[in-house]
């Protein structure tokens, strides 16, 4: 079997929906090398989309193609490279992480998940002829006005699919809904449930659901079928919307990756995952809401914390651990007078010992990430001492008489193993 050939970059990002392009654009125009890995379409679910008229700048709304179009142009323009294939599994521990692929492997600094997620669709007959433009939706606040005094159909009860329901009734003539449960009934709260009831554009199918879709080039019939007598009832609509759920495509992260019980990647503000370079964004997080919006400054947070992560990296490997000499590193806190007080003392050390001892001063709230690979989650005023790279002790014992005990030993040290 052929060998898989690697390429290196300094972040690889899979997904090229609106977040990984946005993630893309900020990583290219910050000049790394930068690749964006998709298995479908450019764009994402957003190219579905026929009309977005609630994604600013665009006050005529745009197409989701058109748009997401424009978000590549734009990535390309910094540089961003593109690859057409499916991921197939990843190792993102240690500095380099690999993304592997049919053929490539890819080695990168970090990586940016931004793989989205994918409607959950009722496996009703015929429904992949009418998915996305062809009839069939999964997003009211996208396709509402393209609604305007028509009669759609929304299938599910949950909390989205009434709301999105109740919003349609703002521009649709009609929205017919089908339940899978009894009169009455409902998966939604029930504040939703009695505003949908009472709601004069709102027409239930109770115990029903989609036995298949019917069209020709476009989806004009649903047939529900009862659960209860199994008769079918063929229904005019304009355009089917589906609530049941959504599935974040999180499948090859599994026990790699901090998950919600629904497989929603976790990650805080900074897009960070837990892992040390390794950033998640847009509709594969653990969020509210999933717009196009939303997704752009997921990706800004990502791409911009991606740059930050690699430029620490090497300050930490090429400064902070360097190998030439003796290293004094000193943990203070800007805003802790007595910590303050010991840095021209840390510097007066290091100009005693000349050039056996390299100091680095890292203030432990601006330099958070720093002290976290140092593992320091400790109080201000600590020291490590490096030899060869390497931490090889750990001190909260600032005192002047300690740290020229301790540097004197290791410098000794260093002295012998070159001799």
């Amino acid at each position: 079997m052929r060998e898989k050939k690697r390429e290196e970059y300094d972040v690889v990002i899979i997904g090229g929906g609106a977040s990984g392009l946005t993630a893309g654009i900020y990583a290219g125009r910050a000049r790394l090398k930068t690749l964006i890995i998709e298995k479908a379409l450019v764009g994402g679910l957003a190219t579905y989309t026929n009309e977005i008229e609630n994604y600013p700048g665009f006050p005529e709304g745009s197409s989701g193609l058109g748009l997401m179009e424009l978000f590549k142009k734009q990535a390309e323009k910094f540089g961003v490279k593109f690859k057409l294939t499916d991921v197939k599994s990843v190792d993102l521990n240690g500095e380099k992480k690999t993304v592997e692929t049919f053929r490539n492997i890819f080695e990168a600094k970090s990586v940016i998940v931004a793989s989205g997620g994918r409607p959950r669709i009722t496996r009703a007959k015929n429904e992949e002829n009418f998915l996305f433009d062809k009839g069939i939706s999964f997003c009211a606040t996208c396709d509402a006005a393209a609604n305007t005094d028509k009669t759609v159909m929304v299938i599910g009860s949950g909390d989205a699919a009434i709301e999105e329901g109740m919003f349609l009734s703002k521009f649709a003539e009609k929205v017919i809904v089908s339940v899978i449960h009894d009169e009455g009934k409902m998966d939604c709260n029930e504040i939703a449930r009695d505003q949908a009831l009472g709601n004069p554009k709102m027409e239930f199918k109770w115990n029903t659901m989609v036995d298949s879709f019917e069209g020709e080039e476009h989806l004009d019939t649903v047939v529900l079928k009862n659960l209860k007598t199994g008769e079918l009832d063929p229904v005019k609509v304009d355009t089917c919307f589906e609530f049941i759920g959504y599935e974040p495509n999180t499948e090859i992260f599994k026990g790699i990756l901090n998950m919600s019980k629904q497989g929603y990647v976790i990650t805080n503000e900074e897009m960070e995952t837990g892992i040390p370079g390794v950033f998640a964004c847009g509709d594969v997080r653990e969020k509210n809401l999933k717009q196009v919006a939303t997704a752009v400054g997921d990706g800004a947070v990502a791409g911009v914390n991606a740059e930050k992560y690699i430029a620490e990296e090497e300050v930490f490997e090429n400064q902070i651990m360097q190998k030439e000499k003796v290293g004094l590193i000193y943990i203070y806190s800007a805003i802790d007078a007595p910590s303050r007080e010991l840095l021209p003392i840390m510097k007066d050390i290091e100009k005693e010992f000349e050039d056996e001892v390299k100091l680095n001063v890292i203030d432990l709230y601006k330099g958070k990430s720093l002290c976290d690979r140092l593992s320091c989650d400790i109080d201000p005023m600590t020291i490590f001492y490096t030899l060869n790279g390497e931490v090889s002790a750990v001190s909260t014992d600032c005192s002047v008489p300690a740290v020229k005990k301790q540097l004197k030993e290791l410098v000794a040290e260093k002295a012998a193993a070159n001799a």
